[in-house]
């Protein structure tokens, strides 16, 4: 007859290993819907709304040329079958045919996405990401010469461009640093596949985690359309707002202790 203290060892590890599974399959729960920092294709939804609408038919993986794109697995934190690319592994070779964009059934990836006009998409307007320095491991900014990513970029010259700057070391080289413009940056990831530091000093992150955010009260005075802004917003009330705070700032004071 099996003793109390033996149906007691065994009840816990009963309640152990359900207890495991249930985690287990929670995180899997969690990996099915959760991708904070995946990249997905050009033309993608915003996170949530793409990840509501793609049915993980993967036909947009099966169409890539370059085999850029891979559909998410248990444990990697990608969203279980959606799309994603690592550019540091494969970055996206911007098709100007957009195929996978194209054949998306569900409207996950929608071309109106990259489409500014009525007519044609252009692969330019993709928004996949954004391209983000350490500048303290970019060896440009150490004034050693490099420019991989800004020759590795398809926008070369408009999404990255090199900024020539004296060097504060001998006082006589000049260092050519790259500055990312983030209105044209597609996040191709050709930049961070280049990089040729062991891990990539310059990489691709989505969009809302590379970007700040401005409250709308905020204004640029030296922007006439920003001036207007605030007053359709405010109606009369901005436009006092307005005159009062563009007063402030160019008022001519002398600063004292």
């Amino acid at each position: 007859m099996t003793s109390r203290r033996e149906a007691i060892v065994k009840l816990f590890k009963t309640v152990t290993l359900a207890g495991s599974g249930g985690l287990l399959w929670a995180n899997a729960a969690k990996g099915a819907i959760s991708a904070p920092f995946a990249l997905r294709p050009p033309g993608a939804l915003h996170t949530d709304d793409f990840i509501k609408a793609c049915i993980k038919c993967g036909q947009c993986v099966s169409v890539c040329p370059y085999d850029t794109l891979k559909l998410g697995t248990p444990g990697d934190d990608k969203a279980i079958g959606t799309p994603f690319f690592i550019p540091r592994e494969i970055p996206c070779y911007m098709c100007t045919d957009y195929p996978c964009t194209e054949i998306c059934p569900s409207g996950a990836l929608d071309l109106k996405e990259i489409t500014e006009t009525p007519e044609k998409p252009n692969i330019n307007n993709a928004q996949m990401g954004l391209a983000v320095i350490h500048k303290e491991t970019c060896i440009a900014f150490w004034g050693i010469q490099c420019d991989a990513c800004y020759r590795a970029c398809p926008l070369m010259g408009t999404a990255i461009t090199l900024k020539m700057e004296k060097s504060e070391v001998t006082g006589k080289h000049a260092s050519l640093k790259p500055i990312v413009n983030s209105d044209i940056c597609t996040g191709c990831g050709m930049c961070e596949h280049a990089c040729i530091v062991d891990k990539a000093a310059i990489f691709i992150l989505p969009r809302d985690k590379a970007t700040g955010e401005v409250s709308n009260h905020y204004i640029k005075g030296w922007d006439k359309s920003d001036e207007e802004r605030i007053k359709n917003q405010f109606g009369s009330e901005g436009e006092e707002n307005t005159k009062s705070t563009l007063d402030y700032l160019n008022e001519d004071k002398e600063f004292s202790d």
